[in-house]
């Protein structure tokens, strides 16, 4: 009969009818696999004889356990680290110094050499000897501005002067009081005043023009010399980033130019490995997906990394996408160029999983069925249990229900079993871990 552990089985009034067409359904595909236990047969016969009408029967077992069907392939890869950036001159100069070698750790912002700024240093003299010297332009033009302001301010109060003369004598010309003559010179006293005071109008704006081209030059050379100033501060090296020299490109005396590597830092408190994955498994790999990363280097441990970019766009030769995959390395045991191997793993929930070859076709009312093993030693039976199905991949079925995880399932018997049959575990059987 169906094993009351099975919480799920339907509690039916021909429950029994039931279990009795499961056990002779399970018999019938036992005796067809007996054959191929006649080797364990002869194992068995080796050990010590059971008192005559026990009617054990010899059966190889396995645990029901909990993993995932669809796991990924390895991929190969190599160890990089996380961030690999290079110490670059950004000015001319004989380098003075360098003191650091492939793998020396250094720290964010530390000295790491120096480039001779002697020129450099002259250049800055130069420079803000040159700015006193725009900025004396600037005070002289400025001087100037204001002296022509001044006087086109006394040439404005000559012009209201004659301005008010000439209507003065123009109205005593029109009584007969003053000759039309002295009017007339009047009004071109104020006509010539009021040209005075438009040519001082001009030259103040052509001398203001001059005063702002004169700050111009001054900011110019503010600007020079704060690059060249910038260029000293970049003679001194200092680190990008906190790492390891991966190596020395340039050794003291060298002359080095802007844009020449120096040397290079890599950031080892994680690695990265590049893989090329087939398109046949891209669409089980997904950004911040969880994958095991083993190294040759230490074949005992087993990293874990998390899927960190997957590349948009596959070889068109190969039909392989590059994927990188980033490991925590805070032991900094990993270094550049070790063979790494990549497993992805599923998203799915592991679930309870058996050998097909434990599964047995079922009858009416029901899909699948197993021989659970319960009880111990001598004791052990053969329980025909009723399970539901899922997935079936690589010699394995799931069981979504009717088994309970580490549970001892019959795989092979050598001899065609019955519910309740007194059985004996052979010696290449799984048991259950204590």
């Amino acid at each position: 009969m169906v094993s009351a552990s099975h919480s799920d089985a339907r509690q039916a009034p021909h429950a029994f009818p039931r279990a009795i067409a499961l056990s002779l359904a399970i018999a019938t595909s036992f005796g067809l696999s007996g054959c191929r236990f006649l080797a364990e047969e002869a194992a068995q016969a080796q050990r010590p004889a059971r008192p005559e009408g026990d009617r054990a029967v010899a059966v190889e077992t396995a645990i029901a356990r909990r993993q995932t069907l669809d796991d990924l392939r390895s991929y190969s890869g190599t160890t990089q680290p996380a961030r690999l950036v290079s110490l670059r001159a950004q000015t001319e100069g004989r380098l003075l110094s360098l003191e650091i070698d492939a793998g020396d750790a250094v720290n964010r912002s530390q000295v790491l050499g120096q480039i001779d700024d002697r020129l450099l240093a002259a250049e800055l003299r130069q420079a803000r000897a040159e700015l006193a010297v725009r900025e004396s332009e600037v005070a002289e033009a400025e001087a100037e501005v204001s002296e022509v302001e001044a006087e086109e301010e006394r040439d404005r109060l000559d012009l209201q002067q004659f301005a008010d003369d000439a209507e003065r004598l123009a109205a005593l010309a029109e009584e007969g009081a003053v000759s039309e003559q002295e009017a007339e010179r009047a009004r071109t006293a104020q006509l010539t005043a009021a040209r005075t005071v438009d040519a001082a109008e001009r030259r103040v704006q052509t001398l203001q023009r001059a005063v702002e081209a004169a700050r111009q030059r001054v900011e110019a050379q503010a600007a020079a010399i704060a690059q060249t100033q910038q260029q000293q501060v970049f003679a001194v090296l200092e680190s990008p980033i906190s790492g390891t020299v991966m190596e020395r490109l340039m050794q003291p005396g060298d002359l080095a130019r802007p844009g020449e590597a120096i040397a290079t830092i890599g950031d080892f408190a994680e690695v990265k490995v590049a893989v090329q994955v087939s398109e046949l498994d891209l669409g089980r790999i997904r950004v911040g997906q969880s994958a095991g990363v083993t190294v040759d280097a230490f074949p005992d441990r087993e990293y874990r990394g998390i899927v960190d970019r997957i590349a948009p766009a596959a070889d068109a030769t190969a039909r392989l996408v590059p994927v990188e995959v980033r490991v925590p390395n805070s032991d900094r045991l990993l270094v550049s160029g070790l063979l790494a191997r990549v497993q992805f793993e599923s998203g799915g929930a592991p679930q309870i999983a058996i050998p097909e070859g434990a599964l047995q076709v079922g009858g009416e009312g029901y899909e699948s069925a197993v021989f659970a093993i319960e009880g111990t030693g001598e004791a052990a039976t053969a329980r025909a249990r009723e399970v539901v199905v899922g997935d079936r991949r690589k010699g394995l079925v799931q069981i979504r229900s009717g088994l309970r995880v580490d549970e001892a399932i019959v795989v092979r018997s050598s001899q065609p079993l019955e519910d309740g049959q007194t059985v004996r575990l052979s010696i290449l059987s799984e048991v259950r871990e204590r």
